[in-house]
């Protein structure tokens, strides 16, 4: 375990539970805007930049030439936002099965945690502040030794709000903790676009877990070096490494 200085999760689904409360959000937003959207090739997207989904959508709609794409894109996303923000708010915020416990384990054995996210970092501060996860951490979003987790990184902080399946938001995390070989930095996350970009970043392991938005046949096409059902097994896999 000396080697492994790391672990980058995922938030909603994977750290943060999520009863497809995220999907709901994007649909509600999709039907006040007039935009057609598949709760199925919704779900395919999870985990990528929230307003990049809403511009793809779009783009399939009316293609990206349309005069009112640029707008359209625009209304659906402040409408998911004001919706979304509205939901973490008021409604109940939890860390998934066995999250505490293995931030705790990882903390034992000296290694940082970072959370990333395709969420903006507006809302990602709603959920830290919920959850009393943003003690600790300084005007860039990162913490120490004794907070309970060393980094959050959203697309909000990357060059063109680029997100997964891209690496910068992990490569961002090694640079904020001063890890510079990917081969001591484990990735896990519940969605396709976490698996690509650890996979993307060079991560020693890339693990899916598949007790959030994704079931273990979704994830298993995509590289991995193992599905676990739970972040407690992820916890047990890691102490056999």
């Amino acid at each position: 375990m000396t080697a492994i200085k790391l672990v980058v999760f995922d938030m909603a689904g994977t750290t943060v539970k999520d009863d497809r409360e995220v999907e709901e959000c994007f649909m509600q937003a999709a039907a006040k805007t007039g935009l057609e959207a598949q709760p199925d090739r919704v779900i395919a997207m999870m985990g990528i930049s929230k307003k990049l989904v809403f511009q793809t959508l779009w783009a399939e709609q009316i293609d990206k030439d349309d005069p009112s794409y640029t707008s359209k894109v625009e209304a659906s996303f402040v409408e998911f936002k004001q919706i979304l923000e509205a939901h973490y708010r008021t409604q109940p915020v939890e860390p998934t099965e066995g999250c505490l416990e293995l931030f705790g384990w990882l903390r034992s054995h000296q290694i940082k945690v970072a959370l990333t996210t395709g969420f903006y970092r507006e809302v990602t501060n709603i959920i830290l502040s919920r959850l009393g996860w943003d003690q600790g951490l300084n005007a860039n979003y990162v913490g120490s030794d004794d907070s309970l987790i060393q980094a959050s990184i959203t697309p909000s902080e990357i060059y063109n709000q680029e997100g997964r399946p891209a690496p910068y938001m992990i490569q961002k995390a090694m640079y904020h903790l001063g890890i510079t070989s990917p081969q001591q930095v484990i990735c896990i996350g519940d969605t396709p676009s976490d698996l690509l970009a650890g996979c993307n970043a060079n991560c020693l392991y890339t693990f899916g877990v598949t007790n959030g938005t994704h079931t273990h046949e979704q994830l298993a096409i995509y590289p991995n070096d193992g599905l676990v059902v739970s972040l407690t097994e992820f916890q047990n896999k890691l102490s056999s490494l």
